[in-house]
């Protein structure tokens, strides 16, 4: 750069020797300068004849500092992270990933990891509602949604949860009995308890959103956890022997009910056999009735001789009368056959 000066001199005074001078040269004759000694008014370097001066220095030592001061107000956003920038104390704006700009000194810059999910957990004594003490370890899962609110409506965002999410579980747990909230209902319990835990934070407007909300693991107090312990068998045991009674009725209410409908189907064809055997036996005895009538000495001795048929016919003895003689011959064919039969088994 030229510059308009009768005296061919430079900005700062000194005469110029007609050639401009080279950045880097300037910043090797200043090292030289503040490594020699001074002189008279006009210092001169030991060797090189750089003549220096204080407006010179000056002007040097502005543009290190401006160096240094772009240096510390230049910083860099990674993905996934926001920063908030406060100017003399109050909000100025939100900067996302990449390189951004700050007055250092003046602006504060707060930067957060926005999709980071955070995990918190913590262990309570709780009581429920039917007065009972229990030990309650619930996690939280979140993140920040809002690094503005984050920032500047909470003082300590993270301890605020903590408070928040013990009276949550407080206000839960008072709502559950001591079997439901050790059993059955902890699903439900950390469902609620995430619920009205992201109330509060709205409320707060601190800037976090709750993910997921578990129950790990919930325990009676230590002095009467044998005495549980003992409940907790008795009540397995009682589902235990509950089921055994449901699989035994599985098994023998079908089979009772099929003995049930054999016996009721015999039953109905027996009646059948009876009704149909009793009017077989009308209709013989009308038969014979007529018969009788028709001829009654006749229909009479036979039967006789048919009712004496039918009771020799199962006796194994045979009694033999000798015309005109007093002794009647017992033949006991029973015993004979009998004997015959175990001979024949031996």
């Amino acid at each position: 750069m030229n510059w308009d000066n009768q005296d061919n001199k430079d900005p700062w005074g000194n005469r110029s020797n007609g050639n401009d001078q080279d950045f880097d040269d300037l910043l090797k004759r200043f090292s030289s300068i503040l490594g020699s000694k001074s002189g008279g008014g006009k210092g001169s370097s030991s060797g090189g004849g750089f003549n220096f001066s204080p407006s010179r220095f000056l002007g040097y030592g502005f543009f290190i500092l401006a160096v240094v001061y772009l240096s510390a107000s230049i910083y860099t956003v990674q993905p996934g992270e926001r920063v908030v920038i406060l100017r003399l104390g109050e909000y100025h704006k939100e900067t996302t990933e990449g390189l951004n700009f700050m007055l250092f000194g003046i602006d504060q810059r707060f930067k957060e990891d926005v999709a980071l999910t955070r995990r918190y957990s913590q262990t309570a004594n709780m009581l429920t509602q039917d007065e009972n003490l229990v030990d309650v370890t619930v996690s939280v899962q979140y993140r920040i949604s809002n690094i503005k609110d984050f920032v500047l409506n909470v003082r300590d965002p993270e301890a605020s949860l903590r408070k928040a999410t013990e009276s949550a579980l407080r206000f839960v747990v008072g709502d559950n009995s001591l079997e439901q909230t050790l059993t059955v209902g902890r699903e439900k319990i950390a469902q609620d308890v995430g619920d009205r835990l992201q109330e509060y934070l709205d409320i707060y407007q601190a800037g976090l959103i709750v993910q997921q909300v578990n129950i790990e693991k919930t325990d009676p107090p230590v002095a009467v956890k044998a005495a549980f312990d003992d409940v907790v068998a008795a009540r397995e045991d009682k589902i235990r022997l509950q089921n055994e009674a449901e699989r035994y009725a599985l098994t023998i209410v079908p089979e009772a009910r099929g003995q049930a409908e054999a016996t009721i189907k015999a039953a109905e064809a027996y009646k059948e056999q009876v009704i149909l055997t009793a009017e077989g036996e009308v209709v013989r005895f009308n038969e014979v009735y007529d018969e009788y009538k028709k001829n009654p000495e006749v229909v009479r001795k036979r039967i006789h001789l048919d009712a004496m048929k039918k009771v020799y016919s199962d006796s194994t003895k045979i009694m033999i009368d000798v015309n005109e003689g007093s002794n009647i011959t017992l033949l006991p064919l029973g015993d004979i056959l009998q004997q015959t039969q175990d001979e024949d088994e031996d």
